[in-house]
């Protein structure tokens, strides 16, 4: 009988994407993918995040539900939790190893017994986009940031596995991929060591090639710094305008210059503003969501109001609030200035409104606007939902509608939450 495998993921799009790089290789090593079964395994895989101090806890939490729900199971835990605290994982009960460090993949799947290990993943576990890792590592030092401290090493994927990759994924019924990494906006800057300028890879030269690609796909792109998003990316989102979603999560952080220079952060509210405002100005209609931090230690009044001005000046459609929650490890924790839990929950129901505010504003401006919508969920009532290309929720009454399928759909209203669609 085959040895059953289980895995669990927490935290962002690389860890999933990496658990699923290691599960499909211990699958084709003739492991059995047991995590829809209810009896145990054999062997479990937990991929940790230690962003928080709460991404660490449910790690925890994960490791001690598997050794109870699988208890002859050798445990294996990787990912940023792991590196960062590999003896406190090593304590916890049932786990057999620790890997600490991402490059130890391929051994770690060689040990159990994978001969051809693989270079990319051909799908994505129950979910109808495919993530694509083209970058690991973060030079940057946030203060309020742990990353940089469990993946320091740079490094881009070379061009070719990733176009690979994403043929792969093409064929296998994939219609979004979605190019993610630590930092995306440095892809190619370990490659250009040493060459003159003109011969640099960047992300704008890999997207070009993803989108020569034959098929009906689209490409989005995740998290990125808005700086840089450079005048040759946006000249590539024009120039395959039906394949690169108009959609950017920039990370703002806050509105404060003061703050920003506390974070440690590399550029100004007016540079992030300046630059979203340029690619509004280039492209139809395009989405903004953003991150934004609440209550850093020294934040103002003026300070927070300064942040609300920049999230109004750039119109974000989606805002991901955080409250500041100090991080063991990092500079930010031991500063002066903390701020209230109180003061921190206030702040943040003012976010929530400015986002529904905005929200409402920007879906009033798609109405009558052609769209492309991916579905993910079809209803025995012929009602289908999905995202669309700006990263807005949709439904759309087609009751030929498939999952995984692209709509071109029309945009006709919405409840403020949502689009309502129709295909045309």
């Amino acid at each position: 009988m085959s040895a059953k495998l289980k895995t669990v993921t927490l935290g962002c799009k690389v860890n999933q994407y990496e658990t699923q790089l290691v599960q499909e290789g211990l699958v084709g090593a003739g492991f059995v993918d047991a995590n829809e079964q209810s009896e145990s395994a054999d062997l479990c895989i937990v991929n940790t995040c230690t962003i928080t101090s709460e991404g660490d806890s449910k790690s925890r939490q994960v490791i001690r539900k598997m050794n109870r729900d699988n208890p002859d199971a050798r445990i294996v835990v990787m990912g940023c939790y792991a590196t960062r605290a590999p003896d406190e994982v090593a304590a916890l009960p049932g786990v057999a190893e620790v890997v600490t460090d991402k490059r130890e993949l391929p051994d770690l799947m060689g040990r159990f017994g994978v001969i051809d290990i693989p270079s990319g993943i051909s799908g994505l576990t129950n979910r109808h986009r495919a993530y694509v890792k083209v970058q690991d590592g973060c030079l940057l030092r946030c203060s309020y940031c742990i990353i940089p401290t469990v993946r320091p090493q740079m490094y881009s994927r070379p061009m070719k596995e990733v176009l690979d990759e994403v043929r792969r994924l093409v064929d296998h019924g994939y219609r979004e991929v979605v190019l993610t990494g630590i930092h995306l906006g440095h892809y190619g800057v370990d490659f250009n060591k040493g060459k003159s300028k003109s011969e640099w890879t960047r992300l704008s030269h890999l997207v070009r090639e993803i989108c020569e690609i034959p098929g009906d796909f689209r490409v989005r792109l995740s998290s990125i710094e808005a700086t840089e998003v450079t005048r040759e990316l946006i000249q590539v989102m024009q120039d395959y305008r039906e394949q690169v979603c108009p959609h950017l999560h920039v990370c703002l952080q806050s509105g404060s210059d003061r703050i920003l220079r506390r974070m440690k952060r590399r550029w100004t509210a007016r540079h992030i503003v300046d630059r979203c405002q340029m690619v509004a100005a280039e492209l139809t209609l395009p989405a903004f969501t953003t991150d934004l931090i609440v209550g850093f230690p020294g934040e103002s009044q003026e300070d927070f109001d300064l942040s609300l001005e920049a999230c109004r000046k750039i119109g974000f459609s989606k805002i991901h609030m955080f409250p500041f929650s100090p991080r063991l490890g990092t500079p930010a924790a031991e500063m002066k200035g903390q701020i209230s839990r109180q003061v921190k929950r206030e702040r943040g129901k003012v976010v929530a409104e400015i986002e529904r505010q905005l929200r409402a504003d920007y879906l009033n401006k798609l109405t009558g606007t052609v769209l492309q919508l991916l579905v993910e969920k079809v209803g025995t009532d012929g009602m289908a939902t999905g995202t669309t290309c700006r990263y807005v929720p949709a439904r759309v009454r087609d009751e030929r509608a498939q999952k995984g399928e692209l709509l071109t759909v029309l945009a006709e209203g919405n409840d403020g939450e949502a689009l309502m669609v129709r295909s045309i």
